[in-house]
């Protein structure tokens, strides 16, 4: 009875009548949708639409993860290193936090992508098949971009950890490095946790605008279908619901890290 008692508890839960209500009307909105929107157009365009989902995720999850790797040490220089680290980095965030990332983006793309082309030796490198395409632009203007949102957040969460947790360290006789791997970045990270799902919330709403440099995305597939068929909101509702479905997933994985890593740490 004891072990049944919170599972009938969260049942009981879901069944307020608030919540009953916004059931039906999530119901009778998706009846209605199917009913009377047109989707005879969705087959044909299955299959790129898995390829602009599979394309957005992997852009997210690259920039993502290139973004903190980034964040990382531009935190770290701005909270405990010296001036001619601190100064730079902190140019840096202000410069990234403050233009608007679709203008970063046609600089890059637009900027270094006409540039390129004027240099013979890079025309007939190894580099030159990859630098003519428009998703290495993309992957590096949205990593500066979470690098900089997310190296601001570890600022101040390397500012926030105990500095007599990192002196008793030092006093135990442990290096640097140990220090750092060990104490200050796993404490940064915990601190840092809820603001980082939220820059990843944020980081796949950024992903449509790579669809302005031809990279075809999930968007840029509802673009398509709309110039095809003239059909608008029925591709824009499909898209919406994707968002969701993949904002859903991201907040449901910082949740459990949220609960897992305090517990590690502790």
């Amino acid at each position: 009875m004891e072990n049944r008692l919170p599972l009938r508890t969260r049942v009981l839960g879901w069944l307020q009548p608030h919540r009953l209500v916004l059931i039906a009307i999530g119901i009778g909105l998706l009846v209605a949708a199917m009913r009377f929107m047109r989707w005879d157009w969705l087959p044909n365009y299955y299959d790129l639409a898995l390829a602009g989902i599979w394309r957005t995720i992997w852009i997210m999850v690259v920039t993502g993860a290139l973004g903190f790797m980034l964040a990382v040490p531009l935190g770290l220089a701005q909270a405990a290193g010296p001036r001619w680290l601190a100064w730079p980095a902190k140019a840096f965030c202000t410069v990234i936090r403050g233009t608007p990332l679709l203008l970063q983006l046609w600089l890059l793309y637009y900027g270094l992508g006409s540039l390129f082309p004027q240099y013979p030796w890079i025309r007939h490198s190894w580099l030159w098949p990859y630098l003519r395409q428009a998703w290495p632009y993309a992957v590096l203007a949205l990593t500066l971009s979470t690098g900089g949102y997310i190296g601001e957040v570890m600022r101040g969460a390397f500012a926030g950890v105990p500095r007599g947790q990192l002196e008793a360290a030092r006093a135990f006789g442990m290096a640097r490095g140990k220090i750092f791997r060990r104490i200050w970045l796993p404490q940064a990270v915990q601190r840092a946790l809820p603001t980082l799902g939220g820059e990843a919330v944020l980081l796949l709403k950024a992903t449509p605008l790579v669809a302005t440099i031809t990279v075809v995305d999930i968007y840029a597939v509802a673009s398509r279908v709309r110039q095809d068929t003239f059909i608008t909101y029925e591709p824009l509702l499909l898209l919406a619901l994707i968002y969701l479905a993949i904002t859903g997933i991201l907040v449901f994985i910082f949740r459990r890290l949220e609960a897992r890593i305090p517990a590690r740490l502790g």
